[in-house]
């Protein structure tokens, strides 16, 4: 089979549509158009300042032939780590709940020790913000013992009785542990970890076998590797040291500047099969997993 032949069936559970705050290539009904063309099953919606169950499940009354998937992601602009706001999007449709992105407080400290060609959009809002007066807090998911705190516990109550996706976002290696190892002990599977390789966690391959070994799911992202934050042959590692079978393959795409998250997902995929991978491999990673993700 070739990559387009992959793209049939595919899921990308992580992409960037507009309407947000944030300029995007496109909106939800463009995408699942491009879905529905493709042959893709589906699409999940995300934003880092709204739930988006409202957006999909318009989107699939217009596509109905494509599930679209809501979202919420715990930034400040939903209250942070909310149980309610997480009981509200399930009930409303959401399928998976992101921990902090770029509120968290490892991406913050991350982002003042890194090098910054340019300011990225969530950082010059987040000065605008300050100089008004409005700040806004950065969030950990450990209280000062370096416990879990009982907001995150709740939430993973309410993601377990919903058959969310619980995904890690842009957290610490030591938050991603604590929140990995509680998912174990409930029994949770569909915990996921959201791009392992981006600079702000940085798991190694080692890291990443200990945690898929106690569960969790990884989640490559086709942008990490082409905005050249980590090589290709890093990830072609990772993913054979893990073994497909405890992983999904998504874009993280919508920005202006780069391609179609389809034309994404069909690049990636033609990565892996010059670089040898079956095309079996590539289908678990696109097909099976996130169908169980998505839809159990």
């Amino acid at each position: 089979m070739d990559a387009e032949q992959l793209l049939a069936g595919a899921y990308d559970l992580h992409i960037h549509t507009g309407p947000d705050v944030i300029g995007r290539k496109l909106d939800d009904f463009e995408m699942a158009e491009r879905m529905q063309k493709a042959g893709m099953k589906g699409f999940g919606i995300k934003s880092h300042y709204f739930c988006t169950a409202e957006r999909a499940a318009l989107t699939k009354k217009l596509y109905p032939d494509v599930n679209v998937v809501g979202a919420i992601c715990l930034n400040n602009t939903v209250g942070g780590l909310n149980p309610m706001a997480v009981e509200i999007a399930a009930r409303d449709g959401a399928k998976i709940v992101w921990m902090p992105t770029f509120d968290s407080l490892n991406e913050q400290e991350h982002f003042k020790t890194a090098k910054h060609d340019k300011l990225p959009f969530w950082a010059k809002m987040k000065m605008e913000l300050e100089e008004q007066g409005k700040t806004m807090p950065n969030i950990s998911l450990l209280d000062e013992s370096g416990t879990l705190k009982r907001q995150v516990l709740d939430i993973m109550d309410i993601a377990a009785h919903h058959s969310l996706v619980l995904a890690t976002g842009h957290i610490s290696v030591k938050e991603i542990y604590a929140l990995v190892e509680e998912s174990a002990k409930r029994k949770m599977k569909k915990t996921v970890i959201t791009h392992p390789n981006f600079p702000s966690s940085d798991l190694s391959k080692e890291q990443i076998k200990e945690l898929a070994d106690k569960g969790a799911i990884m989640e490559f992202c086709f942008t990490t590797p082409y905005t050249d934050k980590v090589t290709w042959e890093s990830v072609y590692e990772q993913i054979r040291y893990v073994g497909p079978e405890n992983c999904i393959l998504s874009t993280d795409l919508g920005q202006p500047q780069y391609v179609y998250p389809d034309e994404g997902m069909k690049m990636f995929i033609s990565n892996l099969l010059q670089n040898g991978f079956s095309a079996e491999e590539v289908r678990i990673m696109t097909n099976e997993n996130p169908t169980f993700l998505a839809e159990i």
